[in-house]
């Protein structure tokens, strides 16, 4: 299962609207700095393919002034 962290920094003014946008989507987990405009996006998909899907559906949210991924991760299925 691909695991990543990104740092998110919203457009200014967007950060809450963006919070939102991203809880919603599947495979995300929002977490906002309380002293920084910026988020945290954990996010957790099945497979490369629905990873995938998600990166580029959140390429296309135009209120991600910046993402920066600080740690991923691909772990084993064990069949």
């Amino acid at each position: 299962m691909p695991i990543k962290s990104y740092l998110v920094h919203p457009s200014e003014g967007k950060k809450d609207q963006l919070a939102q946008k991203l809880s919603n989507m599947e495979h995300c987990e929002v977490l906002p700095a309380e002293n920084e405009e910026v988020l945290i996006l954990v996010t957790e998909t099945n497979s490369k393919q629905e990873e995938e899907i998600l990166k580029e559906n959140l390429e296309q949210i135009s209120d991600i002034k910046l993402m920066a991924m600080v740690s991923g991760f691909d772990t084993p299925k064990n069949t």
